[in-house]
């Protein structure tokens, strides 16, 4: 179960790289466009603690972060299924904690390999110094069984970033993706897969405060051979047919990103067998080795530091999940 996911994105790098790469042309999403899905699996408040495991290992991000067991994680408060959702929370009143700030990870019992996954959220931890939360999938192996972040961000980050992680022999490319989508890195593997290939985006609302702001939405997200695509609804748009629960991805208009497949990225090759992730995690790899060149670093000298020292700015960064539905062909 536990991942050896390993992300070092140097944003401000990529942020300020000339060489990044963008594409909306026309994407291979259209395969499936017309498919039928029928509704394999659902986890709401009723089953979600049931089906799905804690992690309690060391962070393979290396964070100021302990990760909790079910019963401790029930014990502190950190979650609950109170008004019919999954509340994901973190410990948000002990000062400097020695092994780090509690927090809870996540991964589904069950392992898929292609689908549409529909995660109606109401909340996100919010975007706040030191905050490093992922709603992902990977697989066995790692990378060998590929990795894709759906949801993930760090710090005050205000839009979202969405990464694939593969061996190596994945070369992708992002065409048919909505305007604003920017591929940073075609090679899935770079840096041995701890980079990947990812793609940042402005679509508005889809992340952080200004995703809490409007009562969250609904992230869609079909795997399927000819490729991986993600889509963003906020909660004033949700289309009828993910509501009704025959969802049709045709009707939805272009993906926030399309992965395409095809010869230089065999999807069924790189990606199988993948649970279902949610976690939240402080500082480490990424939230921490960006500090320093971000407006975060007035609050304080290190990003462990200031997690620590601050208990109370992380009663925003939780969880409120309203169903994860799994739905295949």
């Amino acid at each position: 179960m536990p991942s050896i996911r390993i992300l070092s994105f140097n944003l401000l790098g990529y942020l300020g790289s000339a060489s990044a790469l963008t594409t909306n042309l026309a994407g291979t999403f259209s395969a499936y466009a017309a498919a039928t899905y029928n509704l394999v699996d659902t986890y709401n408040s009723g089953n979600f603690f049931s089906s799905f495991s804690f992690y309690t290992g060391s962070d393979p991000t290396h964070g100021y972060v302990s990760y909790q067991s079910q019963s401790a994680a029930s014990s502190q408060g950190l979650i609950n299924t109170n008004n019919g959702q999954v509340y994901l929370g973190v410990d948000h009143t002990t000062v400097n904690p020695s092994a780090g700030r509690a927090s809870v990870r996540i991964s589904s019992n069950k392992a898929y390999t292609h689908g549409l996954f529909i995660a109606d959220i109401a909340h996100m931890p919010g975007s706040i110094c030191g905050v490093w939360p992922a709603f992902w999938l990977f697989g066995p192996n790692w990378p060998n069984s590929g990795e894709i972040d759906v949801i993930e961000g760090v710090n005050l980050a205000g839009t979202d970033q969405i990464t694939l992680h593969t061996k190596a022999g994945c070369s992708i490319n992002t065409a048919g993706s909505q305007s604003g989508t920017t591929l940073l890195n075609s090679n899935c593997n770079q840096d041995n897969a701890n980079t990947g290939c990812g793609v940042t985006t402005t679509t508005a609302n889809s992340y952080g405060n200004n995703f809490n702001n409007i009562g969250g939405g609904v992230y869609a997200m079909q795997w399927e051979s000819s490729g991986i695509y993600v889509w963003f609804f906020p909660r004033g748009s949700i289309p009828a047919d993910i509501t009704s629960g025959s969802p049709v991805t045709g009707n939805w208009g272009l993906p926030i990103v399309a992965f395409n497949g095809g010869s230089s990225c065999n999807i069924d090759s790189f990606f199988s067998n993948e649970n279902i992730v949610f976690d939240t995690t402080f500082c480490g790899d990424w939230a921490g080795s960006v500090w320093g060149g971000s407006s975060c670093a007035s609050l304080a000298s290190s990003c462990n530091a200031y997690v620590g020292a601050n208990p109370g700015a992380f009663a925003p960064a939780y969880w409120t999940i309203n169903s994860v539905k799994v739905y295949q062909q």
